[in-house]
Parts: C-alpha cells; sequence; structure tokens
C-alpha cells in the first residue's frame, strides 16, 4: 500500500495490513496483543479492490469496535 504518495517523490510500499494496524494503533492505543490479524475483520478481496487494483474508492470495518476507513489513495481514518 503506497500511503499519501505524490508524484514528485520517492515512495516504499508497505503492506496495507501494516498501515491499517499502525494508524489503529495510533488512533486508539490499541496494541498488536488487542487485535487479531487485519485479515480477521475484512475480506481481503475487498481491501486489495481498494488498495490493489483501484475499483473500489473506499472500503470501512470495525476492527474491535473502532471504525476503519481506507481509500484507493492510501489514507486510513480510524473513528
Amino acid at each position: 500500500m503506497i500511503q499519501g504518495h505524490d508524484a514528485d517523490g520517492w515512495v516504499s510500499p508497505e503492506p496495507a495490513a501494516a498501515v491499517i494496524s499502525e494508524a489503529l494503533f495510533d488512533a486508539t492505543g490499541l496494541t498488536s496483543e488487542d487485535i487479531d490479524p487485519i485479515d480477521t475483520y475484512v475480506d481481503a478481496a475487498q481491501l486489495r479492490s481498494v488498495v490493489g487494483d483501484g475499483s473500489s474508492d473506499t472500503i470501512t470495518f470495525d476492527v474491535e469496535g473502532n471504525e476503519v476507513t481506507v481509500t484507493a489513495d492510501g489514507d486510513v481514518t480510524v473513528a
């Protein structure tokens, strides 16, 4: 997943699960011990349709009572 990229900068892709988990940890104070693997909460094919092939613009799913939204642009928000 390429997060917050622009045309001028060099980017290093990261696995979507790592980006999503980090955003979740930062926003909630949860740790890796508090959650299951991300694919427990969201269907991998649906997530790939957003961050992989771009056939969908966004996906929203629940992780331990927190609403996580991922966009095709690489933005992850946690509410």
